[in-house]
C-alpha cells in the first residue's frame, strides 16, 4: 500500500485509496502513473459519476463493479488520429521498413492502441509497401472498451479531413479513402485491415513480455507514467525485441533518460525511432 505521509491532504489520502482500491479489486494498476494525471482524471470521473469526492467515487468502485469499465475510459487516454505526427510514419515508411523486409515473417506489437487509429495506420503503410501478407500485428491496451471500437473500425466521417491530410504528408501512396466505407455519419475501414492483427487486453504496469517482436510502437503513452513506470515499460519492449529490432515512441517520449537506453542505438530519434542492441556474441546468435 501507499505510504501516507502527515503531510498528505485529505484528497491525497483519498486518491492514494482509491488507487489502491483498483488496484486490489480488479488488477488495474496505476500506481506508478503519473500522480497529477491520474487525479485529473479521477476528478472528471467524481463530477461524472456525481460525487462530492473522491470518497464518494471509491464506494462506488468498489461495491459497483459493473461502473469499472467506464471508470477505467476516465483513467486511460484514447484520443488520438490516423497518422499523427506524419514525419513519424514517413520515418517508418522510407526508413525502418527496408530493414524490416529483411525477415521472413515480421511481428509488431502496438503498445496502448487505444480505439485502433495507430494500427490502421501501420496496417495501412504495410499493405502498401507489401509486408501486410508477413506481418503479425499485437494491438494490446488495458481499455477493453478501446479495444472493442479498435475491432471495429468505425470512426466518425468529421475526422477523416485531418486523417487524409496526415495519411498525405506521411506519404500515402494513394488515397485514404481506398480504405473505407462512409455512411450514415461514419468510415467504415476495410475488414480486410483486421485480418492479420491480434487485439488483446495487456497491462504495462503489471504484464510480463508476452512475445518476441520486431517493432514495437508505444506513441504517447510513457508520457502518462512516472519515471519507475517508464522504465518498466521499456525494460518490456527492450526484452520484446530481438538485437536490430525498432521501438518507436511519441513526440514528447525518449530512451535517453532512462537505465534502458543502454539497449538501444540511435536510429532517427528526432522521429523517435530507436534501434535495439546487441550486447553480446550470444544476442547476435539470437537475431539471426
Amino acid at each position: 500500500m501507499m505510504n501516507m505521509r502527515s503531510e498528505d491532504t485529505l484528497e491525497d489520502i483519498e486518491l492514494d485509496l482509491l488507487i489502491e482500491a483498483i488496484w486490489r479489486r480488479y488488477q488495474y494498476d496505476f500506481r506508478d502513473y503519473s500522480r497529477t494525471s491520474v487525479l485529473r482524471r479521477l476528478q472528471r470521473a467524481q463530477a461524472h459519476f456525481g460525487h462530492a469526492n473522491l470518497s464518494g467515487l471509491l464506494d462506488q468502485i468498489l461495491h459497483e463493479p459493473e461502473c469499472l469499465p467506464e471508470l477505467i475510459g476516465f483513467l486511460t487516454i484514447q484520443v488520438s488520429d490516423m497518422f499523427r505526427d506524419p514525419d513519424y510514419f514517413r520515418t517508418i515508411r522510407e526508413k525502418v521498413v527496408p530493414h524490416l523486409r529483411t525477415w521472413p515473417s515480421i511481428k509488431v506489437w502496438i503498445a496502448g492502441c487505444a480505439n485502433g487509429e495507430e494500427f490502421y495506420s501501420l496496417a495501412i503503410l504495410f499493405r502498401e509497401e507489401g509486408l501486410e501478407d508477413r506481418t503479425l500485428f499485437y494491438c494490446t491496451d488495458i481499455n477493453t472498451a478501446a479495444l472493442e471500437r479498435a475491432k471495429a473500425g468505425i470512426f466518425e466521417i468529421d475526422r477523416l479531413p485531418g486523417f487524409s491530410r496526415n495519411y498525405r504528408e506521411a506519404g500515402g501512396k494513394g488515397s485514404l479513402s481506398d480504405y473505407y466505407t462512409a455512411n450514415y455519419g461514419v468510415a467504415r475501414f476495410a475488414p480486410t485491415l483486421r485480418s492479420r492483427v491480434v487485439f488483446a487486453d495487456h497491462n504495462l504496469a503489471s504484464d510480463a513480455v508476452f512475445s518476441e517482436v520486431h517493432f514495437v510502437s508505444s506513441r504517447n503513452v510513457l508520457i502518462y507514467f512516472d519515471r519507475a513506470l517508464q522504465d518498466r515499460a521499456l525494460g518490456l519492449f527492450a526484452r520484446s525485441l530481438p538485437p536490430g529490432g525498432f521501438l518507436g515512441l511519441g513526440s514528447k517520449e525518449t530512451v535517453l533518460f532512462s537505465p534502458e537506453r543502454e539497449n538501444f542505438a540511435d536510429f532517427a530519434p528526432d522521429e523517435k525511432v530507436w534501434r535495439r542492441r546487441a550486447h553480446s556474441s550470444q544476442e547476435a546468435v539470437y537475431a539471426e
